[in-house]
């Protein structure tokens, strides 16, 4: 029996192996096509996506910021909040020294508004360091009742009331080291009243500071004191004071605690936590508060210069809203 060549066995072979359908191998071609097409339109919608975000608000680089960097970044944010908030000022009412620091210790744990509602019926009661320093508790106490911590707060107002009687002459000092010895006072307090009653500069870290800076990753910082050393390492000192009311009112009016207006904020474009609140435009409005959203501000009796840029004084306290 002869023996077939290996060529011929190999044609036979592939002769006799059942060929694909053309309709197998159309489908083959489409189920790839698709594939090719799902992976191009993949890459179209995150390209998109990513020239959407870059136009609507340019995010900070993720890689690590220089110093040089950084304190360019924060003091354009600085400027640039100057030129929205040209009128921005201290939000609680005084007309003397005495009257700011003891509204600065009042305001804890509650609002500049509702100390400004209750200070006017304390200091037409009690107008000098002398006069609160011999009130009975139980009087002063009803008075700030309304402020919260009422008791606490009574202890300190007429604690410091005796420290400037005794240890100063019934003047409030001008100095921090000063200052900061009188109960209920600490250095936040003291800038407040040193940058606003003296004119010598000073960084108020309150929540809001606390808050944004944080989020502009000014500083990694948690400690108020903290804070304020390496936040007043990026500013010139004469800003200090400023910089506080700045940063302050955008915290109260567009970058709030629990939903920032992304969508109103000036500053987006240098803000790396862009995206944190409501970005849509129209949305964001909606959430502005005070001047910027048609509300009233938190002073009795603003500066005029408030008045003038469309911000509308507070009510008293039992006023009713919109009469």
């Amino acid at each position: 029996m002869s023996k077939k060549p290996a060529k011929a066995v190999k044609k036979a072979a592939v002769e006799q192996a059942p060929a694909k359908s053309v309709p197998a191998k159309k489908a083959a071609a489409k189920k790839t096509a698709v594939k090719t097409a799902a992976k191009k339109a993949a890459v179209k919608t995150v390209a998109k996506k990513a020239a959407v975000e870059k136009t609507e608000a340019p995010r900070v680089p993720g890689k690590a910021e220089s110093h040089t960097a950084l304190v360019r970044r924060a003091r354009r944010i600085n400027r640039e909040l100057a030129e929205v908030y040209p009128y921005a000022h201290p939000e609680l009412d005084f007309e003397n020294p005495f009257q700011l620091l003891v509204a600065t210790v009042l305001s804890a744990q509650t609002t500049d508004l509702r100390v400004n509602q209750t200070t006017p019926t304390l200091f037409a009661r009690y107008p000098t360091p002398e006069d609160l320093a011999a009130a009975n508790p139980e009087e002063v106490e009803e008075i700030l009742r309304p402020c919260g911590f009422f008791r606490a707060k009574t202890k300190s107002v007429i604690g410091l009331s005796k420290g400037l009687v005794e240890q100063f002459g019934g003047e409030v000092p001008g100095r921090l080291e000063d200052l900061v010895k009188l109960p209920g006072v600490g250095r936040k307090t003291a800038f407040v009243v040193l940058g606003n009653a003296f004119g010598r500069p000073g960084i108020t870290v309150d929540t809001h500071f606390q808050r944004l800076v944080r989020r502009w990753r000014w500083t990694a910082e948690t400690e108020p004191d903290k804070i304020e050393a390496a936040v007043g390492a990026l500013f010139p000192k004469a800003d200090w004071t400023d910089l506080s009311h700045h940063v302050i009112w955008h915290g109260r009016r567009i970058c709030h605690a629990r939903k920032p207006a992304c969508g109103a904020c000036p500053i987006a474009p240098l803000c790396p936590a862009y995206g944190e609140g409501e970005t849509d435009p129209e949305k964001a409005k909606k959430l502005l508060k005070y001047e910027k959203g048609g509300f009233p501000g938190q002073r009795l009796k603003p500066p005029q210069a408030y008045l003038d840029a469309g911000g509308r004084p507070a009510p008293p306290l039992g006023a009713v809203p919109g009469a």
